[in-house]
């Protein structure tokens, strides 16, 4: 429970920071009159890329490798960034909610989903997942 607490915690940290960041970004954006799906997307990436090297490197400290890692965290964050776009198109576009209130609600849901995704999925402990045979080669230990 400790470990996960401080993964949490970790998490936290990179998140609220690059999210605190890029949602600055994103008002600062829209007031120049960037389109607020635009932003989003662009903003998106930019967090993508930072967020999975600190998230890989110092939330989980994470012995994946990385091009299975790095695809797997592309998957669940094109998932998440069409679950933001969608919001966006329905609640802002059709329904005339406040663009700033439905960003910041999709950043806090959407961090939930992503820290329970990278935590089990994308991150998770090879070591918890294999063990050692006569041979040194990895065994799949049953679960």
């Amino acid at each position: 429970m400790n470990a996960l607490l401080g993964q949490g915690l970790r998490f936290g940290i990179v998140g609220v920071f690059s999210n605190i960041v890029l949602y600055a970004f994103y008002l600062t954006a829209k007031q120049i009159g960037v389109g607020h799906k635009t932003a989003m997307t662009v903003l998106f990436s930019l967090g993508f890329l930072h967020t999975f090297y600190f998230n890989r490197r110092w939330t989980f400290a994470s012995d994946s490798l990385f091009w299975v890692a790095l695809r797997k965290y592309l998957l669940i964050y094109s998932g998440a960034w069409l679950a933001n776009f969608f919001a966006l198109m329905v609640l802002v576009d059709q329904l005339s909610f406040a663009h700033e209130i439905v960003q910041g609600v999709a950043v806090v849901v959407l961090a939930i989903a992503l820290f329970l995704l990278q935590k089990f999925w994308v991150f998770r402990d090879r070591s918890k997942h294999f063990e050692g045979n006569v041979s040194g080669s990895p065994t799949v230990r049953k679960l």
